[in-house]
């Protein structure tokens, strides 16, 4: 059931990325014109044009993604002792990894850096990572943990304290893998993670029992000052792809019975 959840939610995300949603509004509506279909061909190209002009004029997706963001903030005040120290894979670019054989870091490459931070202030603490490949052309390559290891050495973490998971796909498979490696099943550990990425996964580790305290890092989206027209398409997409994918995510987790709460908050009832 796991494997047809994670090859389902690929696909699906094939037809409700923003950008391919684009550019398949752009493909049909040239198909219909070849066809002379022109009723049908404005009913995709205008709405697709107008759409794709906002996107790469204005940043749309902060509006998505600052509710997410938002949502969780770093403690005030870090716990005096804990347990261990989680880290989401995601940070990580595996695929130019094994292309040119060296540790490449992608967009939520902050994660390592907060890892690493977290680190030297609990320098007792064991720091477990979670995540494989969440690529369906990357399967089993067997080398996830080596990359996370090589990565999180590099920030300055001893080998020693690492307590590494490299076969979960998602999100969920992350907290029902790395469940039985806790240290302590009723302990208490720093989870780090995007920020947006943080109340999805806060869900789940409740839903597990994992106590965990949230440490969001990875911000993607601007503040209302830093929020203009600028015409930067790629940077634009960089905030609403993620948003998008979350939302979802969190709707999906939340019917599937994987998160108790639609949108987990800071202080649940």
């Amino acid at each position: 059931m796991d494997t047809l959840f994670f090859f389902a939610s690929k696909i699906a995300w094939i037809f409700l990325s923003p950008g391919n949603l684009l550019i398949i509004g752009a493909v049909l509506g040239a198909v219909f014109l070849l066809f002379n279909r022109q009723r049908a061909a404005k009913w995709c190209l205008l709405p697709t044009a107008i759409i794709g002009f906002m996107v790469m004029a204005y940043p749309v997706g902060d509006f998505l993604m600052q509710p997410l963001e938002k949502r969780f903030s770093k403690p005030d005040h870090l716990p005096a002792a804990i347990d261990g120290i989680i880290v989401l894979g995601g940070g990580e670019d595996l695929k130019r990894a094994l292309s040119w054989q060296t540790a490449e870091l992608g967009l939520g490459g902050d994660r390592y850096i907060g890892a690493a931070t977290l680190a030297r202030h609990y320098p007792q603490a064991p720091v477990i990572f979670t995540g494989g490949s969440g690529s369906m052309q990357l399967q089993n390559t067997g080398s996830e943990s080596d990359l996370a290891k090589t990565l999180l050495t590099t920030v300055g973490i001893a080998p020693a304290r690492l307590i590494l998971e490299s076969q979960s796909r998602n999100t969920f498979e992350n907290f029902v893998n790395t469940k039985p490696l806790l240290p302590k099943i009723d302990g208490t550990y720093l989870l780090v993670t995007s920020a947006f990425h943080i109340p999805r996964a806060v869900g789940i580790a409740r839903q597990q029992g994992v106590n965990v305290v949230p440490y969001p890092v990875d911000y993607r989206s601007n503040s209302e000052t830093y929020r203009y027209w600028d015409f930067d398409l790629f940077d634009h997409l960089k905030s609403l792809e993620p948003a998008w994918r979350e939302w979802i995510g969190l709707t999906v987790y939340y019917l599937t019975g994987k998160t108790a709460s639609w949108l987990p908050a800071e202080n649940p009832a």
